[in-house]
């Protein structure tokens, strides 16, 4: 079986933690792999287990004594259904795991179709976004915030520092359509309307070389609601990095160092994205993919107030609670999609 390789790999390194004449980088580093395998060898032990007694069930369904057969073929049943149960945790936990889940991460949330109604439920999905945050304990910073005549946003960027925070909102990138009765509508008719969410993992200063010369930086004084400056001085920053033509803004911090600070961080982490692409300016970088035209067709995800539905449509699930929800309780809609990617992922692992 090629899983005993894990269990001869966990062996050895308990023989060598229980040693001597290892020193601390070592045992953190063996520590490490130590933590990652355990669960799996025992998964893999349970399996040899499953396996031992399907064949032990299968002897005795050849025999002749005819009770015994009876029991035994009830029971190969349960056996087998174990055994399929436990090849997929097996296999959940050989997907390999992904170092930027572990960091903090960005989130940007724009209007898309549907006008003014676009930029209300764009306020009222990062405001939910937000509630989920804080019920984690996590911490927010506010790079910026532009709302509109109405309080919808027009565009919202925000940085969440959390155990995590990059692997809990990784899969909520994309076009997220809302269908209800507008503000604005005087007919009670159900619109449809969109707003866009890109999310963006930190990365370290190693990760990302920026030449000085590609940027242009440009100050401005912060605004507050409605447009109103809050600050006499020229404290907001702009940065744009002039080869990619990204653009960051961060205006959270009354001192024009700690904004360009955070926006620095959040340009490096669109750069970083971009690095994984081919070449820069093309199409199909991460971001573009997430974001999309904006248009109704191109979702990810309704929030249908009429019904108190939300629906996925990469799951083609449907919860029922959808007040609830857009109160920050995304828990078992983030759950069920975790659970969906992780069985794409495993489609392709053989054992």
């Amino acid at each position: 079986m090629e899983l005993e390789k894990y269990i001869k790999e966990f062996e050895d390194l308990e023989k060598k933690l229980s040693g001597s004449g290892i020193s601390p980088d070592e045992i953190a580093t063996l520590s490490k792999r130590h933590s990652y395998l355990t669960p799996l060898v025992s998964k893999i032990k349970k399996l040899k287990r499953v396996n031992r007694q399907i064949t032990e069930t299968e002897n005795i369904i050849k025999g002749d004594d005819k009770e015994l057969i009876q029991l035994a073929k009830s029971e190969l049943e349960d056996l087998i259904q174990l055994k399929s149960t436990t090849e997929k945790e097996i296999k959940i936990l050989l997907i390999p795991p992904n170092p930027k889940d572990e960091k903090n991460t960005y989130l940007e949330i724009r209007p898309g179709a549907g006008g003014e109604e676009g930029s209300l439920f764009a306020a009222d999905l990062m405001r939910a976004y937000l509630r989920f945050v804080e019920n984690k304990g996590w911490k927010v910073e506010i790079m910026e915030y532009v709302t509109t005549g109405l309080k919808g946003c027009k565009y919202a960027s925000v940085f969440i520092k959390g155990k995590n925070a990059y692997s809990c909102f990784k899969y909520e990138g994309g076009v997220h359509r809302v269908q209800r009765v507008p503000q604005t509508e005087t007919g009670g008719r159900i619109h449809t309307s969109t707003c866009t969410v890109a999310v963006l993992p930190e990365v370290e200063d190693v990760e990302v070389t920026i030449n000085p010369k590609d940027l242009r930086l440009d100050t401005f004084r912060a605004s507050g609601a409605g447009g109103q400056h809050v600050n006499k001085v020229e404290s907001a920053v702009r940065i744009t990095h002039i080869p990619s033509q990204i653009v960051v803004k961060c205006q959270q911090e009354r001192s024009q160092g700690k904004n360009k600070e955070h926006a620095m961080k959040m340009l490096k982490a669109k750069l970083a994205v971009l690095a994984e692409e081919e070449s820069v300016g093309k199409v199909t970088d991460e971001r573009r993919k997430q974001v999309g035209t904006a248009d109704r067709s191109e979702k990810i995800r309704t929030y249908n107030y009429p019904q108190n539905r939300l629906t996925d449509h990469r799951l083609n699930k449907s919860w029922h609670n959808l007040a609830e929800i857009m109160e920050g309780n995304f828990d078992a809609v983030f759950e069920e999609v975790k659970k969906y990617y992780e069985n794409l992922e495993t489609q392709s692992i053989n054992f």
